[in-house]
């Protein structure tokens, strides 16, 4: 199958990727650095975070140029295989 029968986006696109762990000075910074891994030249306009209400919880947001459902699938399969990344989305 080609990329365009596995997933209804049509690439290029832009794409958010969200990841959310627990608060750290350096948790965004491991996002950043495992989405640009596979995406390279994220410019920090295109970064968002937001603490939860506690602040115990911490959401990035890296809205990317996506390019295919494959380099998507890698940017989720190395995140959520971190263990400092509850989840993704």
């Amino acid at each position: 199958m080609s990329d365009s029968e596995e997933t209804l986006l049509e690439f290029p696109c832009r794409f958010p990727i969200k990841a959310m762990g627990r608060a750290s000075e350096d948790f965004q910074t491991l996002v950043v650095d495992i989405v640009e891994r596979h995406a390279p030249g994220v410019e920090a306009t295109a970064i968002s975070t937001r603490p939860s209400n506690g602040g115990k919880w911490l959401a990035v947001t890296v809205t990317i140029e996506a390019h295919s459902k494959a380099q998507l699938d890698a940017i989720y399969a190395e995140l959520t295989a971190h263990e400092r990344v509850v989840w993704a989305l």
